[in-house]
């Protein structure tokens, strides 16, 4: 008798979801939940607090799982940052777009910032002090996405999903969603986008993150930079103004139509399309001084890091929406001798447990 070619899925013992126990909360975590325990097992709970004793229903967990996930559906001993959400299509077996409204807008930037603390001490073993920071338009933290995407119901209704389910939950309105699309313009200067394209959400992210690119890298005319994952040019307008005539400006990026739009809304600056590890392996293996990655959020892994230190560059300002992502390129920069010496964070998704990044490296001295 021939052998199976695939092992037999272990059992792992009977559901527990929709089942119900009291934890106390315990610190948050990277994804928008807390991390309770109950008889030793870590439970991952939703529209909690650090601090509170809640009690929970279990949404996903089987007696084998070394984990569950969980909802807080009472509050016993609440946080005195808890606030009574905006929306009322937020909270637990409702819309999963938010992780944060029933939180104060401030405590919801100190846990953003916990979060990337965190995550940069596990992950790259340093002790950084971080605070994120609100960006201009901010409307006590509503009324920012320009971009929304809903699903249409069949009697021309609109709806959202579930947290982490296909269920869909009908809406009638969105507190989140700007009252006009977005501004393509930054300080002064309109940028052309493809439909469909990439642009910040939020009508205040561009000019934040520029701002703050700028003053990470300092550029000086004459000098040369690499944008990578450069997008429609945003970063490369600015820089290139910086270094001027005499300065090199690089853009890298795997969309074709965005990469085409950088001659246009970056104009001097080389535009070059393809996947970033590939293009760098082949070509512009000069030195640079100046680099922006700015790269999706599963960030610029070994590969892209490895190529950007062969470049010698004397700074380099990561962009990051993910803080696990960074942490660990940040990782592989100190193995090549590049430290994080500056971090500014950004809430740019307020409600939910996203936050935007700016780091700079830079080259330790000997």
């Amino acid at each position: 008798m021939s052998r199976s070619r695939h092992r037999q899925a272990r059992p792992r013992g009977r559901s527990r979801v929709g089942e119900t126990v009291e934890v106390e909360v315990g610190p948050v975590a990277h994804g928008g939940f807390c991390v309770a325990r109950h008889e030793g097992r870590a439970v991952f709970v939703r529209h909690a607090l650090p601090g509170e004793r809640v009690l929970v229903r279990i949404t996903e967990g089987t007696d084998g799982d070394r984990f569950w996930r969980a909802d807080a559906v009472e509050i016993h001993e609440a946080s005195s940052d808890r606030v009574e959400a905006p929306c009322r299509f937020a909270g637990p077996d409702a819309c999963g777009g938010c992780d944060f409204q029933h939180v104060a807008l401030e405590r919801q930037r100190a846990l953003k910032a916990d979060v990337v603390r965190e995550q940069l001490h596990r992950l790259a073993g340093l002790d950084v002090e971080v605070s994120v920071e609100a960006v201009p338009g901010d409307d006590h933290g509503l009324h920012w996405r320009t971009r929304q995407r809903y699903v249409e119901l069949p009697d021309g209704g609109r709806a959202m999903r579930k947290h982490r389910s296909h269920e869909l939950v009908p809406i009638d309105e969105c507190l989140l969603e700007a009252p006009a699309g977005p501004r393509q313009a930054v300080h002064g200067i309109d940028f052309e986008v493809a439909e469909g394209g990439f642009w910040q959400v939020h009508p205040g992210a561009p000019e934040a993150l520029v701002d703050a690119v700028l003053g990470a890298l300092d550029p000086k005319p004459g000098e040369s930079a690499l944008d990578l994952y450069s997008g429609v040019g945003l970063f490369a307008r600015f820089v290139l103004e910086r270094v001027g005539e005499t300065g090199r400006v690089v853009a890298v990026e795997g969309d074709r139509r965005a990469s085409r739009l950088t001659g246009t809304n970056a104009p001097g600056a080389e535009a070059t399309s393809g996947d970033v590890a590939e293009v760098l392996k082949a070509s512009y293996d000069t030195p640079f001084d100046l680099v922006v990655l700015d790269p999706p959020r599963e960030g610029a892994k070994r590969a892209v890091v490895e190529q950007v230190v062969a470049r010698t560059p004397r700074a380099i300002a990561y962009v990051a929406c993910d803080p696990a992502a960074l942490a660990r390129d940040v990782a592989i920069f100190a193995e090549h001798g590049y430290e994080l010496s500056d971090l500014r964070a950004f809430d740019l998704f307020p409600m939910t447990h996203h936050v935007e990044c700016v780091a700079l490296l830079t080259r330790l001295t000997s």
